[in-house]
């Protein structure tokens, strides 16, 4: 059920558009309120999806309502309502973060897609949010290594900027942690962190799961759909594995990248977005570019800033400190007693060659956690991490 607060002056209006939204959809619970006071005092007692705000109104105009409405809920959408004379200041509402305006009197078409294109962008904001609850606490840099100690410094430099950030490294590195800490970090951490995987979308489906897509824009689009980048508008994308992007969707980042504009597949009209974005590959680009597969003017876009993730064989002294974290983590999650690895244990694994990296490193303790004595051995690690 998604919760609608009208907030407009005029008692025609506003019954029009309570009885249009009503009857759109029995999934959107409306309510009313008669001017810009009575609408903040609503805010206030209530969750609310979404919020169509007058611009012209007495005792509190709809500026001052959206201002004050960001303050309390800054995550609440907005669509303002203005009157011919009120263009310009409808235009600045946006910069203001109010998500798009309709005109009076109101087109019925234009005000439907608007209110669900506002929608669709809040629940996926509502499902990011929860995600990143779940994950801020499961992404610990673990690490003293020179390789380490260097991108810890990096991130603390590189974050408090809009610098856009290139990051590299084999399979299981923890590129993704280094995204996962570089918006964290950020001034745009309480804004949503939206993670792209590249390589595990369909090249036909790509542009539409960056930049949306209207209704009709091909045959299984049955409704409009707001894309990633309007997902992360104010905050973070993280296009992971990028250099197996197609090129027609590499024009289209680096247009966005360009000239902060997305547009939707099968229409025209523009969408401004305020998004950071944060790349990463196991591809070396500049091979990928020699070959034609990469656009050289987007690489150029996104390694501002180039973080090179060491592999695991090159960091060996920051393996006792993770199996001392995974162990703990696991043993957390699976609801078992903590298990201790000896030093002949934790000497053997350091010797192995991590071609699979941190992510195979945890895997194998997992294995001898479920496996292994109540304390893990050098015999434990032979008979069931033998590599």
């Amino acid at each position: 059920m998604s919760k609608i607060l009208v907030i407009e002056d005029e008692a025609a209006i506003r019954r029009v558009l309570v009885k249009i939204l009503s009857e759109e959809s029995d999934t959107y619970n409306v309510k009313e309120a008669e001017d810009g006071l009575k609408g903040i005092d609503a805010i206030k007692k209530n969750d609310y999806d979404l919020v169509l705000c007058d611009i012209k109104m007495p005792k509190m105009d709809g500026v001052e309502v959206l201002e004050a409405a960001r303050k309390l809920k800054p995550e609440l959408a907005f669509i303002m309502i203005s009157g011919h004379g009120d263009l310009d200041t409808a235009v600045n509402t946006m910069r203001l973060g109010a998500f798009d305006y309709i005109s009076k009197p109101p087109d019925l078409n234009r005000l439907l897609t608007t209110v669900r294109n506002a929608l669709d962008r809040k629940n996926l904001v509502v499902e990011n949010t929860k995600l990143k609850k779940k994950v801020s606490k499961n992404y610990q840099m673990i690490g003293e290594s020179e390789g380490i100690s260097l991108i810890k410094d990096m991130i603390e430099k590189v974050a408090p900027t809009d610098a856009r950030v290139l990051i590299t490294g084999s399979n299981g590195t923890g590129k993704e942690l280094v995204a996962h800490w570089l918006h964290e970090k950020s001034p745009r951490s309480k804004a949503p962190f939206i993670e792209v995987n590249c390589a595990a979308i369909p090249s036909e489906l790509i542009e539409s799961e960056l930049f949306g897509h209207v209704k009709g824009a091909f045959t299984s689009a049955v409704k409009d759909r707001a894309g990633k980048f309007e997902a992360a508008n104010k905050g973070t994308i993280f296009l992971d594995e990028i250099g197996d992007m197609s090129l027609s969707a590499q024009a289209k980042v680096l247009r966005a990248l360009q000239e902060s504009k997305i547009s939707r597949v099968g229409t025209d009209k523009d969408i401004k977005v305020d998004v950071r974005v944060v790349a990463a590959t196991n591809k070396d680009l500049k091979k990928e570019i020699a070959e034609g597969n990469f656009r050289e003017d987007l690489y150029h876009r996104l390694a501002v800033i180039l973080i090179k993730v060491p592999a695991l064989n090159d960091r060996r002294e920051d393996i006792p400190l993770l199996i001392t974290y995974f162990a703990d983590k696991i043993s957390k999650e699976q609801g078992t007693a903590k298990k201790v690895f000896s030093d002949k244990a934790v000497s053997l694994l350091k010797s192995y060659d991590w071609t699979g990296n941190i992510r195979e490193l945890r895997n194998v303790v997992e294995r001898l956690i479920i496996l292994g004595g109540q304390e893990v051995t050098e015999e434990d690690v032979k008979l069931f991490a033998s590599k």
